[in-house]
């Protein structure tokens, strides 16, 4: 399954490794650290006005302007449909 991120951005959900709450004002000083460290090349800055959330994938970082939260959400969500998909397939092979 895929999560939109904002803009034109959607990944797959199983590359998904972390999502990141990311409040300019009062930066988490190891977030600081961690985001300095990784290369520029892998870092997609969706709205260069506003960053709500990071998303840290398998091969590239991602700054959204969609809150952690509702990216927590749709990841979910998406679990969830995951989960039940392979329920429905047991039970048709049952």
């Amino acid at each position: 399954m895929f999560i939109h991120l904002g803009g034109d951005e959607v990944i797959r959900s199983k590359d998904v490794i972390a999502i990141l709450d990311y409040n300019y004002e009062e930066p988490v000083e190891i977030t600081e650290e961690f985001l300095a460290a990784r290369t520029s090349e892998n870092t997609v800055v969706i709205s260069p006005d506003l960053t709500k959330s990071v998303v840290l994938t398998t091969d590239k970082v991602y700054h959204s302007p969609i809150s952690s939260s509702t990216l927590k959400r749709r990841a979910n969500v998406v679990s969830e449909f995951e989960d039940y998909s392979e329920e429905a397939k047991e039970d048709e092979e049952t």
